[in-house]
């Protein structure tokens, strides 16, 4: 986990960057929830010092660049293969645009599908 991203002499708070990847992500058609993964994994990420609070994980490599991981739940009857391209595309995008850095990755992790009532 980083401590914080600078972009353009700007930095940023890791919550802040968390706060609109899921916010992005909330928009994709078919996403249920943004959400952290299951209790061991949670303790594996505390152990690790990683916390996907949100269910966004964020890492950066050496050459400034940051890999994402973003759990999520669908809703049923959408397509999984659409809806991670999807979340990739509109995570980029953000990033890039309001981050101003560059995604050398994003990971689409589907922990669970919520069913019609």
């Amino acid at each position: 986990m980083y401590e914080t991203i600078t972009s353009d002499g700007v930095t940023i708070a890791p919550g802040v960057v968390e706060t609109l990847v899921s916010y992005a992500v909330h928009e994709v058609d078919g996403v249920a929830q943004v959400k952290a993964p299951s209790i061991s994994d949670s303790l594996i990420s505390a152990l690790s010092k990683k916390h996907p609070a949100q269910g966004v994980i964020i890492t950066a490599e050496d050459d400034g660049q940051i890999n994402i991981a973003v759990h999520v739940q669908v809703f049923y009857g959408f397509q999984l293969q659409v809806i991670a391209e999807q979340i990739r595309a509109v995570v980029i995008e953000t990033m890039e645009m309001q981050v101003g850095v560059t995604v050398a990755s994003v990971d689409v992790f589907v922990d669970g599908i919520q069913f019609p009532e």
